[in-house]
């Protein structure tokens, strides 16, 4: 059975709008997965040291069958094939960035993955193209992304 599972999408480096473009094609060619739709792009300021260049996020929706750590380590494949390489300082910049912000309605707290994605409320650059295309969205804690949006105002984003 298919979950419906939203991942965030991030990139600052290397033509960000090719690396989101090339990451939604390698979502879609992800095995017992089907990416079903995504958001419009927007250019945000980047969280953390501020002498990098501005962000390109998107969110995608995908179904899939795959467990939540199946999937982790698919992205993560898909982040290093893309040239991403972690360094131990958060929030730099980087090639791609691919989060999972919720999976189903699951809740998940293990040592790799926290779902929903930590902070989800308070970061514009997730709120908003996840609205695009799941603007009726309810998070499995029973908080309405509308509800959310209120709470996060559209600062330092440019819908591309």
């Amino acid at each position: 059975m298919s979950e419906r599972v939203y991942i965030g999408l991030g990139s600052n480096l290397a033509d960000p709008l090719a690396q989101l473009r090339q990451a939604l094609a390698a979502l879609a060619a992800l095995p017992a997965t089907q990416l079903h739709r995504h958001s419009a792009f927007y250019a945000s300021d980047p969280l953390g040291p501020a002498d990098q260049p501005r962000y390109v996020n998107a969110v995608a929706a995908l179904d899939t069958r795959l467990e939540p750590l199946v999937l982790l380590d698919a992205l993560q494949a898909i982040e290093q094939g893309q040239g991403r390489t972690r360094k131990a300082e958060r929030w730099g910049p980087r090639t791609l960035d691919l989060d999972i912000l919720l999976f189903g309605e699951r809740l998940l707290d293990e040592p790799r993955l926290i779902v929903p994605h930590y902070h989800l409320q308070a970061r514009p650059f997730v709120l908003y193209p996840l609205a695009d295309i799941a603007p009726e969205l309810q998070l499995p804690d029973g908080r309405r992304l509308t509800e959310l949006l209120q709470g996060c105002p559209f600062v330092g984003l440019e819908r591309l």
